[in-house]
């Protein structure tokens, strides 16, 4: 049986009482738990080195609560076999598992955060390719009692035509949902490609963006920006789905590699935003006067001209404020939303030689940053550094409170970061206790 029925039944009842939020402000609306105080521990999915340490992917926690006395520091890792390009992550609804994907071998892994401080490995899904065709788990999006999972790629030529992925949380493929590649209404037509999810409950909206294949994600950045051929073989779209149906409704044209879509996250805006690597330009999602949905260009990040490459975006939780990481500078810049229509740079600065991802807690009052994008990609020699960076947010600077040397500690490229929080009702000294017993 096709997932459409149990979408039409029970995401409808979502979008009515389901609101559009999640604790670091870039999560699923149906992801419960909400951290919306002081966040205790910060995930990051690191990508193992040959030579450094055991070589391995790895699951660390870092404590983030100021109040500990082990605050700014990695608390445990969690070595994965292997390397596999480890990228991203995402809850399950109910917060309890940890879903994260290596984009080379395609293997997903489940953790358990029952206890926040140790993670536990409990599942390992190994069926993706062979059983869906698709290849590259990127973004994991959390569905009531399901998981949705956009790939980069396909395991027949590792191209970017590629497709999403619907499992139980059990871990079982449910269903599968094919990027379009044919024109929809407005005669725009699809690439195929893919790359993240975003879902506006109450408008029946899911969004998804487009990226590039396997073919050239793990090429050397040196060399891919050297064959005129791959340059051609990034996406130029995104594509409007019917959320009960899940299906493909209009694809838009927005050059350049869309990657994160973020909804506003306040009531009634039903506006989404995104960033193009490739161009440097902010897009906006929104329906015209006639009620139509239309993408349209809105702003430029940096110059252009010098290709800053922006790779992560973060929206507060107002919509009233965006977050943006540029690569290639190493800089974040914030962005004034207040009219969505005309967004404007507000505040820059340079948080490392490299800057990747970035998340804020949803009060807004903390930032913070991670510096790998891809193995291949990452600079090279000294700028090639791994960190995680802390700052506080008081809405005019910056001011880093910690940072974690990857490289240092020999725990590999810092991506994707999560966060988490001790059980309620428990505070630091009981879970300080509780990890001492843990490890007995």
């Amino acid at each position: 049986m096709r997932l459409t029925h149990f979408t039409a039944a029970v995401l409808l009842g979502f979008a009515i009482a389901a609101p559009a939020v999640a604790d670091e402000t870039c999560n699923s609306p149906y992801m419960a738990n909400l951290i919306k105080g002081q966040e205790d521990f910060l995930h990051v999915w690191t990508l193992g080195i040959k030579g450094l340490g055991d070589g391995n992917d790895k699951l660390v926690t870092v404590d983030a609560n100021p109040k500990s006395k082990r605050y700014g520091k990695v608390i445990h890792t969690l070595s994965l076999p292997g390397r596999g390009e480890a990228h991203h992550m995402g809850f399950t609804d109910d917060r309890r598992y940890l879903w994260a994907g290596r984009l080379d071998d395609n293997k997903i892994f489940v953790f358990d955060l029952v206890q926040p401080q140790r993670p536990k490995l409990v599942r390992t899904i190994a069926n993706l390719a062979p059983d869906s065709g698709f290849a590259g788990p990127h973004t994991f999006y959390a569905m009531p009692g399901r998981m949705l999972v956009q790939a980069l790629s396909n395991d027949k030529d590792h191209g970017g035509v590629t497709g999403m992925v619907m499992f139980n949380n059990a871990g079982k493929i449910i269903d599968k949902y094919p990027m379009p590649t044919t024109a929809l209404a407005g005669g725009v037509k699809g690439d195929g490609y893919g790359y993240d999810i975003a879902i506006n409950p109450a408008k029946n909206m899911l969004l998804t963006s487009s990226f590039t294949g396997w073919n050239n994600y793990m090429m050397d950045l040196g060399k891919l920006i050297g064959d005129a051929e791959a340059m051609k073989r990034f996406g130029a779209t995104m594509v409007a789905w019917d959320l009960k149906a899940m299906q493909p409704q209009k694809v838009f044209s927005v050059p350049g590699a869309p990657l994160e879509i973020r909804w506003s996250l306040k009531e009634g805006d039903n506006w989404a935003i995104t960033a193009t690597a490739l161009t440097s330009k902010l897009w906006l999602v929104k329906q015209d006067a006639a009620g139509e949905w239309q993408a349209k260009e809105v702003a430029t990040i940096g110059d252009p001209a010098k290709i800053p490459l922006p790779v992560d975006i973060s929206i507060s939780a107002d919509g009233k404020g965006l977050w943006v990481n540029t690569f290639m500078d190493g800089m974040t810049r914030y962005f004034d939303l207040s009219n969505p229509e005309a967004p404007t740079q507000t505040y820059a600065k340079q948080t490392g030689k490299q800057a990747n991802m970035v998340s804020q807690s949803w009060d807004g009052k903390r930032v913070y940053i991670t510096s790998s994008l891809l193995a291949n990609w990452d600079k090279k020699g000294a700028d090639n550094e791994q960190v995680l960076r802390a700052f506080d947010w008081d809405g005019k600077a910056l001011t880093q409170r910690f940072e974690v040397d990857f490289n240092q500690l020999k725990l590999g490229r810092a991506h994707h970061m999560k966060f988490s929080a001790r059980p309620a009702g428990r505070d630091i000294a009981a879970s300080a206790a509780a990890a001492r017993v843990a490890q007995r």
